[in-house]
C-alpha cells in the first residue's frame, strides 16, 4: 500500500510514518512538509533512514501536490494546530485559512486526480465553546470534573464529549476551519467517489514532540520542568485544574491501519472521536505533581489572566471508535509522561529547537 502523509516532519506525521512502516502495512510512504514549524527539520534525516521519501512542499500550493506520484491513501496531518492560531501573532487569520481549509481543498483535488482515499486528522476543538464553558465543575484530586447532577447539553456526559455534541460557532477560528475542512472532505469524497475518514483527535503526546505552550503542551511542560524553565498556570484562578485527555500517535496509527483496509464508507460513521478518553484525562496541576516526583519540586506561578477559547474540561468520548472499529488506546497517560521524561533527560535542551 502506498501512502502520502502531509505534514510528515511534524510530531504526529513522523510517528505515523514510522508506525505504518514497522507494521508492514505501508509498502512505501511519501511525505510532504514545508518545514515551517521550528525544529521539524530535525525529523527529515531519521525519516529518510526509515525509507520515507521526504519532499519539501506546501499543501497551500497546488503545484507542490501535482508533482507527487499516485498513492492509495493520503493521511492529512498538516495544519496550523493551535486554537490561538490567528490571534497569537504567530500567523495571520488568512494564513490559518490557507493552511487549514484551502490546503485541504488542494489535498482533496489530489485525491480525486489519483483516486486515493483520504484520512483527515481533525480536532476536539471543532466543538462549540459556550456550553462547555458553562458546565458546572467540582474539584477532585487537583482537577476539574463535571458535576453529575446538572442539565447536560446533548452529546456530553461524565464520559466525555460525543460526536452528537454541537459544532455551532463559536469554536475559535481554528476549530471552525477544521470543521469546515471536515464538511468539505465529506462532500468532495461523496461527489467524486473516493473514501474519506475523519478522526477528531484530542491532545497528542509522546517523546520527540516539539513542545510549545499552545501546542504540544505535555512535552512543553515536562521538558520545561526538567530544564528549570519558568511555568505558569494561566486562567481558572491560576489553579492548573483544567483537564484534557491524551493520545499517543502510535495508538492512532492502529486505527488508521484499520481504516485504510476499509474503502466502503456506507456502513460506518465517517466522523469519529479518537482519544484516550476519561482514562487518560489529566490536569496541569496533576502533571506538575508527577514532574515533582520525577525531577524534584518546582514552583509554578499563578496567572489569573483569561485566554481566549480556554475551557476547564475537554475530554472526548471515543466509544464509537471502539464499537465500530474495535479500537481502543493501549498506551496509558503515565506511559506517555514517562516516555517524554526519558526523552527530556536524554536531550536536555530540546525546547530550544521549537522556539
Amino acid at each position: 500500500m502506498r501512502v502520502l502523509i502531509t505534514g510528515v516532519s511534524g510530531f504526529v506525521g513522523s510517528v505515523l510514518a514510522q508506525s505504518l512502516l514497522e507494521s508492514g502495512q505501508a509498502t512505501s510512504i511519501i511525505g510532504i512538509d514545508n518545514f515551517s514549524r521550528p525544529g521539524s527539520e530535525s525529523n527529515r534525516l531519521p525519516l529518510k533512514k526509515l525509507g520515507v521519501e521526504v519532499r519539501f512542499g506546501d499543501i497551500r500550493n497546488p503545484s507542490d501536490l501535482e508533482q507527487l506520484p499516485p498513492v492509495d491513501w493520503v493521511i492529512d496531518a498538516a495544519a496550523q494546530a493551535s486554537v490561538l492560531s490567528g490571534l497569537d501573532g504567530a500567523c495571520s487569520s488568512r494564513q490559518v485559512m490557507e493552511h487549514n481549509l484551502l490546503g485541504t481543498m488542494n489535498v482533496l483535488e489530489y485525491c480525486r486526480q489519483r483516486s486515493a482515499g483520504l484520512i483527515l486528522l481533525s480536532s476536539s476543538r471543532v466543538y462549540s465553546i459556550p456550553p462547555l464553558a458553562n458546565l458546572q465543575m467540582r474539584i477532585e484530586d487537583n482537577a476539574f470534573l463535571p458535576i453529575e447532577n446538572q442539565e447536560w447539553p446533548t452529546g456530553i456526559s461524565t464520559h466525555g464529549i460525543t460526536e452528537l455534541y454541537s459544532t455551532a460557532p463559536p469554536a475559535s477560528l481554528y476549530g471552525s476551519l477544521k470543521f469546515s475542512s471536515e464538511q468539505l472532505a465529506l462532500e468532495f469524497g461523496l461527489m467524486h467517489q473516493f473514501p474519506v475518514w475523519v478522526n477528531r483527535c484530542g491532545v497528542m503526546g509522546g517523546a520527540g514532540q516539539l513542545g510549545h505552550a499552545t501546542q504540544g503542551i505535555i512535552a512543553y511542560w515536562i521538558h520545561s520542568y526538567r530544564e528549570g524553565r519558568p511555568l505558569r498556570y494561566i486562567g481558572f484562578n491560576g489553579t492548573g485544574y483544567q483537564v484534557r485527555d491524551c493520545l499517543h500517535p502510535r495508538d492512532l496509527s492502529r486505527l488508521l491501519m484499520l481504516q485504510m483496509q476499509q474503502a466502503n464508507v456506507e456502513n460506518r460513521p465517517q466522523v469519529i472521536n479518537v482519544s484516550g478518553g476519561q482514562e487518560s484525562a489529566w490536569s496541569l496541576r496533576q502533571l506538575s505533581m508527577w514532574c515533582d516526583n520525577r525531577f524534584g519540586a518546582k514552583k509554578v506561578e499563578s496567572d489569573h489572566s483569561v485566554r481566549p477559547f480556554d475551557l476547564p474540561w475537554i475530554v472526548l468520548d471515543a466509544t464509537q471508535a471502539r464499537d465500530v472499529w474495535g479500537w481502543q488506546p493501549e498506551i496509558s497517560i503515565v506511559d506517555v509522561f514517562g516516555e517524554i521524561a526519558v526523552h527530556a533527560e536524554r536531550y536536555p535542551h530540546w525546547l530550544e529547537q521549537s522556539t
